[in-house]
């Protein structure tokens, strides 16, 4: 083992809240847009939530990054299993250290969510990721780190596939057109499959326009209250999420809205909500409302524009969505448009 991986070992095994505190008056630094993904550069693969069930998985997730024509790097605790988690807190925080802080490494891409990076949170140097910046690739579950790396290290991550995601044109696309060219993206096209779905609720019509934030409903709230709450104010704020029964949605944006993060938005975005509906045979209650009608009911009345119906999560066709950078709501035209680079 070299000494610097000792180094780092012996510092992080001793670190508490206080990164993510002493750093908290330093939000409002300049956003930093990491570098773009060049052909043939090396991914860092890490675990930062759950294990995977199969250790073929592993080689499976690194299969998908080659064949996108990457080269890869295992973190080192990436196969360790403790219950739920894939290892102790602190060898999935030094993973993910470890490769921000390796020259050879280009991206940190989670291998898959699940459940326990916000547990990770307290572990790590944010002001060690701001000196290394990288992209930062996810979704689900990664949405914590996404959250407090965006906000205490002040640099642009993306909400995007996983290693073990389906890699379509779609997905691929995104993928390429995000993080490997240095221009905007623009229009971000809602599949066909979700055309269906697609539709505006909210008072406020036209077009808006702010700095992109959010990520997978149940970690946004989870936040709430710690040094990593997510800040919406004067942004646009996406939310997915996945197999949740009405009540729950119903839960999340009301807490989301006394929280104050609807209102003070400037659109927000949101998905289809895989999976959602009343649990089969048993659910909560003997009566329910649909997706939609909680959709209507929690954001309907907020003066400013709401998407629904987005492809944005837990589905085949995902864009990646970049934190930190501008974006364009127009209401009247149904869709969202990414207006400046999100790589350097």
């Amino acid at each position: 083992m070299h000494t610097n991986e000792v180094s780092r070992r012996e510092f992080l095994g001793g670190m508490s809240m206080a990164p993510a505190l002493a750093l908290a008056g330093q939000r409002d630094r300049a956003v930093i847009k990491p570098p773009a993904l060049r052909p043939g550069a090396t991914i860092g693969l890490v675990a930062p939530a759950s294990p995977v069930f199969e250790p073929s998985e592993i080689r499976e997730g690194k299969a998908a990054m080659e064949a996108l024509g990457f080269r890869v790097k295992l973190a080192e605790h990436i196969g360790r299993k403790w219950g739920y988690l894939a290892g102790s807190d602190q060898e999935r925080s030094l993973d993910v250290m470890n490769m921000f802080l390796d020259p050879e490494v280009s991206a940190v891409v989670a291998l898959r969510g699940g459940y326990g990076a916000l547990r990770i949170l307290p572990f790590l140097d944010y002001e060690a990721i701001r000196n290394n910046p990288k992209i930062l690739l996810g979704y689900s579950d990664v949405t914590s780190l996404h959250l407090a790396i965006h906000k205490l290290a002040g640099i642009v991550t993306f909400h995007g596939p996983v290693a073990l995601s389906t890699f379509n044109e779609y997905s691929t696309r995104y993928f390429r057109k995000t993080l490997m060219q240095n221009q905007a993206v623009g229009v971000i096209e809602t599949p066909a499959a979700g055309l269906p779905a697609l539709q505006v609720f909210g008072k406020k019509s036209g077009r808006v326009q702010g700095a992109l934030v959010g990520g997978n409903m149940t970690l946004v709230c989870a936040g709430l209250g710690t040094p990593y709450e997510i800040e919406t104010r004067d942004r646009v704020l996406f939310l997915e999420e996945v197999g949740e029964e009405p009540y729950a949605l119903d839960r999340m944006l009301t807490q989301l809205d006394q929280a104050g993060k609807l209102r003070d938005c400037r659109a927000i975005l949101m998905d289809r909500c895989a999976k959602c509906g009343p649990a089969d045979f048993k659910p909560a209650f003997n009566n329910t409302l649909s997706v939609e009608e909680i959709i209507s009911d929690r954001l309907g009345q907020l003066d400013l524009p709401v998407l629904f119906g987005l492809s944005l999560g837990h589905v085949a066709d995902k864009p990646v969505l970049p934190l930190g950078v501008q974006v364009a709501v127009d209401a009247d035209q149904r869709c969202y448009e990414i207006l400046e680079p999100a790589v350097s």
